[in-house]
This record gives C-alpha cells, sequence and structure tokens, in this order.
C-alpha cells in the first residue's frame, strides 16, 4: 500500500498528529503538464498555526528527551522509506511539480541521504569542557532550539524542504512545514507521511500549506524559535525583517543568478555540456541555475553555436508521457515572467540564439548571445530555462563581471588549468564554487548556502553547519559545594 493510500489526506493538512480540514478549506492540486486535477490538499490559516505551534511545543520537550539513539533511528527509517517508496513519490513529483523523472530520482536520493546524514546528529558531541577561574565544572551545551517553522519553495519541494526538517528532527527539534501550496503533496504530505511511518511521535513534525498570511503566523507566533526559509530574494528580505523585530533567528537561502565562467583554454565541447546542463536541467527553476555564461573572446562564437544547437534539439513536453529533457513550468505567471525577461533583453540589444518560445507551459531552450550587462535576463534571476551568454575579452573582465552581480550564490569555472580556476574563484565572493563543472550541485554532507541577496551563508548541510542552525549554545556550570559571597 502507498503512503497516502493508507490515509484521508484529501482536502487536509497534517496538524496534531492527524490529517484534518485546515482553517483555510482545501484547494485544486494542478498538473502543470495537463492543466488537469491531481486530487485536492487542505489549506492552513494563522488560526492552524497557533494550535500547531502550541502542541509542537509540548511534543518537542518528550521527543528532545528521548535517548539518542531512539531518534537516529526513526532518522534512519525515513531514509529507508524514501527509497522504498521511491515509485509513487517520483510519480508525484513528475506530475505535480512537472519534473524530469531524471530530477525525480535525483531529489529522492537527497532526501534519503538526508536523512541518513542526519541520523548521525544525534550522537555527535553536543558541548565542550570549558576552563574556570572558579573551582567549578564549566561547559559549554548545544541545546534544541525548540520549534522550527521550515517554509519551502515549489520548485524542489523534496528536497529544499527534508534538508530541513531531517536535520532540525534529529537534533530533537519539532518542525512546523509549510510547503509551497502549488507542491504541498510531494513537499508537504509525503514527507508528513514519511516521517509518520517511521515512526515520530505525534504533533513534532505538521504540514501547514498556505500563503502569506501562514507564513507570517508561523514567523511571529512565539512558540517558533528559528525560522528555515528558501524562496525568492524579495519575500526572504520581508521574512528576514519580520524576524529580526520579533527577535527570531531567520536561514535564508535565497535566489540566485550564478556565473559560469568559461576560460580562453577551455574544451568547448565540455564547456557546452555543462552549459546545457546548468541553465536548462529542471526547466532553470533551481536557485543555483546557470544565469550567466561568460565566455573567452577565443571561444565565444563556438560556443554560442554549439550551445544554441545542443538547445534546439532538446525535447520538451509531459515528462509522466515522453521522454523529455525538459517538462513544464509551474504555472502561467511563472511562464510570462520567463517570457517578459527574454524579449526584454532582445528589445535591449540581446540576440535570439534559439527557443524565445512556448506552448502552454511548455518553455523552449533559449540561447541569449551578446547580452547586454543591463538586460533583465543577464542582471536578474530569471528561474527559467535561459541561457544569457556574454564574450569577455580577459579573465579581469570576467572576474569584474561575475562579482558584480548582488547575488553570491554558485560559481562554475571551466579550465584545463584547475589551480588556475582556483585562483580566479578567490576573486569571485559565492557559497558555492565547482570547478570544471556547472553550478548545480548538491549532496546532503556539504555546507549549503549563498551570500549577498542569495542569503544568509552556509545554513544547510554537514554536520556543522546544521548543528549551528538548529541548536542554541547554553553555558552550565557546577559546583560541588556552594560558595559563599560578601555580601
Amino acid at each position: 500500500m502507498g503512503l497516502l493510500d493508507s490515509v484521508d489526506w484529501q482536502g487536509n493538512i497534517f496538524k496534531n498528529g492527524a490529517w484534518t480540514p485546515g482553517h483555510g478549506g482545501d484547494y485544486a492540486v494542478v498538473e502543470p503538464a495537463t492543466g488537469g486535477e491531481l486530487g485536492r490538499m487542505g489549506q492552513a490559516a494563522p488560526k492552524d498555526v497557533a494550535e500547531a505551534a502550541a502542541s509542537a511545543a509540548e511534543a518537542q520537550r518528550e521527543w528532545a528527551a528521548l535517548p539518542h539513539p531512539a531518534r537516529a533511528a526513526v532518522l534512519r527509517k525515513a531514509g529507508d522509506l524514501w527509497q522504498r517508496h521511491a515509485e509513487e513519490i517520483s510519480g508525484w513529483n513528475v506530475r505535480e511539480v512537472g519534473a524530469v523523472p531524471g530530477m525525480a530520482g535525483f531529489a529522492l536520493h537527497v532526501a534519503s541521504e538526508e536523512c541518513y546524514e542526519a541520523a548521525s546528529l544525534p550522537a555527535r558531541a553536543i558541548g565542550e569542557v570549558l576552563p574556570s577561574e572558579e573551582p567549578r565544572l564549566s561547559m559549554a551545551r548545544r541545546m534544541p532550539a525548540g520549534v522550527v517553522a521550515v517554509i519551502s519553495p515549489f520548485n524542489v519541494p523534496i528536497i529544499l524542504g527534508i534538508r530541513s526538517v531531517a536535520p532540525a528532527l534529529a537534533l530533537g527539534n519539532a518542525v512546523l512545514l509549510k510547503p509551497d501550496p502549488r507542491t504541498a503533496v510531494t513537499g508537504g504530505a509525503l514527507m508528513a507521511r514519511v516521517f509518520e511511518e517511521a515512526g515520530l511521535p505525534p504533533d513534532v513534525l505538521q504540514m501547514l500549506p498556505g500563503g502569506a498570511d501562514v507564513g507570517e503566523a508561523l514567523v511571529t507566533d512565539p512558540n517558533v524559535r528559528v525560522i528555515s526559509f528558501t524562496g525568492s530574494t524579495p519575500v526572504g528580505r520581508r521574512i528576514g525583517e519580520l524576524a529580526g523585530r520579533h527577535l527570531k533567528r531567520a536561514h535564508l537561502e535565497l535566489g540566485g543568478n550564478s556565473a559560469l565562467l568559461v576560460l580562453d583554454d577551455a574544451d568547448v565541447d565540455a564547456a557546452v555540456n555543462l552549459a546545457t546542463w546548468g541553465s536548462f536541467f529542471h526547466q532553470g527553476q533551481i536557485c543555483m541555475t546557470t544565469g550567466r555564461h561568460l565566455v573567452a573572446d577565443r571561444l565565444y562564437d563556438d560556443f554560442v553555436e554549439r550551445l544554441a544547437a545542443k538547445a534546439d534539439a532538446l525535447p520538451v513536453g509531459d515528462p509522466a508521457a515522453d521522454q523529455v529533457a525538459l517538462g513544464p513550468v509551474i504555472d502561467a505567471g511563472q511562464r510570462d515572467r520567463i517570457h517578459g525577461m527574454v524579449t526584454a533583453s532582445v528589445d535591449q540589444g540581446a540576440t535570439l540564439a534559439s527557443g524565445g518560445t512556448y506552448e502552454q507551459l511548455f518553455y523552449r531552450p533559449t540561447v541569449l548571445a551578446g547580452t547586454p550587462l543591463t538586460a533583465p535576463a543577464f542582471a536578474d534571476e530569471v528561474f527559467g530555462p535561459v541561457a544569457p551568454v556574454t564574450r569577455v575579452s580577459s579573465v579581469s573582465q570576467a572576474v569584474e563581471l561575475a562579482a558584480a552581480s548582488e547575488y553570491g550564490l554558485s560559481l562554475g569555472i571551466v579550465t584545463r588549468d584547475a589551480m588556475r580556476g582556483l585562483a580566479v574563484a578567490e576573486q569571485i565572493p559565492t557559497g558555492i564554487v565547482h570547478i570544471n563543472d556547472q553550478t548545480v550541485n548538491d549532496e546532503a554532507n556539504a555546507p549549503f548556502g549563498g551570500l549577498g541577496a542569495s542569503g544568509t551563508g552556509s545554513r544547510f548541510g554537514g554536520a556543522a553547519a546544521n548543528v549551528e542552525a538548529f541548536t542554541e549554545t547554553r553555558w552550565i556550570t557546577m559546583r560541588g559545594e556552594p560558595p559563599r559571597y560578601p555580601l
């Protein structure tokens, strides 16, 4: 029996240990490739947040008090369940998100690895002994933060939810998960079911799909101590401001406009292969997507010609019905935003080397040659299958242009001299660098995060970053006898 077959999830949210109607009613789950209704999901309202946060705060104390092997066992079983139910979950990922099967499989791989990686956290040393000038034992101890709110986006809902949910749970926190309503089955209901089946106690993880009012309620609720948000930079700024007013920590993983530098000694075929994946994988709907191709003058014409030919040959269509390289973008609003940026960039002087057209929600992979630096497709995050290419006359110009963006998430550098590539990377501030690879990479044990408008640094991935993100530090001292003070 499938994860969703055994519960009454239709029209419900997961709150207080049960699948129950939300105070916001319900709505249709839509398949972007066909426009068909896949089911109905419940919608939360601020009242649901208050109720869920209160019960989560109570459940968290008992969860954190469990012996560390008990918490680790739940995370390990969750990792196994992602694999055991791969066919069901992948099917939802393809149909609800529009992911091609390869992307859906990668998301499931990362989900299980995130759980296995998190399963090691409960057994980690959680403090240190400190020297003291007094006759006492002095310690610093890591404590669970309490209730963590995780707000995840539509584009890669499994990965961008689980990378906060799994470590937060493993470290003894309760989690309130708000997936994007457009992908709340893949990014919410299935995740709740995995942990329910894994033996997580009731109320420790609750799933609350909803709009901006639900997000604001999560940030401001007094029982929520940490907010982990992945999404757009404008929304991230608002969440950061709201969290600051309420004296809460907000971990913000935001947008990107990542550069791929193709240096003058690069192999063009290798560079085009990397560029194709970096810009067009998952329809370009990834924060790390290669958004700017800075190509050495000597290779530029050849690079553009081959990349455009590659783009023209890529099949686009319904990933649930055909063997395609690109599926649909998430909705008409996103499609129109992409097309508006492409046409505005052409109006400003970019040359449409390939693509620039669409049918329904299927946007053709697009190559823009000679893209002006002020064109929207070069200056801003497109979040679509668009590869703006710009000619550079020197490495110093490539460094200057790559570093000029307000974003600082990922960076790729293609060169036959890896040490040269690393030296170039040292001059460009980003949270992630890949020498001789494109910009889209993710591993559960590696720190992930960006600088500037891309967020507040590496707040996910790897034990050190996860412990820092989801725990608080407490100073503890112990004496054999109480001291006597002079007053």
